[in-house]
């Protein structure tokens, strides 16, 4: 089966979030195919690079860079809710003359014309509130 998922908490808004990442975690291992990852409105929190969570706590981005480099699952910040709320990556900052690139390993920017390209070749499409 092949799944794409949205996510549109912020990593402490909700439990969705962790949810969402025990699901597709346990779909990979499962093996089925998680074809994209679509990050939206308050979940492109979940990209920043420099978050930084108490030592305590789960490190929510670090879990996210590593499920992607580990199994291959395409992780996408939506670029107008991720340029509405100050994430930028190097080429994007540049253009707005900042110099920032703020986006954790393993995720990418891009709009919803991807979004919708994942959802014509999955069978199920999951959102996480």
């Amino acid at each position: 089966m092949k799944y794409s998922i949205q996510i549109n908490s912020s990593p402490y808004q909700s439990g969705s979030s962790e949810t969402a990442y025990q699901f597709i975690k346990s779909a990979v291992e499962m093996g089925h195919e998680i074809t994209r990852v679509f990050f939206y409105q308050e979940g492109i929190y979940h990209a920043f690079r420099y978050a930084t969570p108490p030592d305590d706590e789960v490190q929510i981005t670090k879990r996210w860079s590593t499920l992607a480099q580990e199994y291959g699952v395409d992780l996408v910040v939506c670029i107008s809710a991720a340029q509405r709320r100050g994430l930028l990556v190097e080429s994007e900052a540049k253009r707005q003359g900042k110099l920032d690139n703020d986006l954790a390993d393993g995720f990418r920017i891009a709009g919803l014309g991807l979004w919708v390209e994942g959802l014509l070749q999955t069978d199920r499409f999951i959102e996480f509130n």
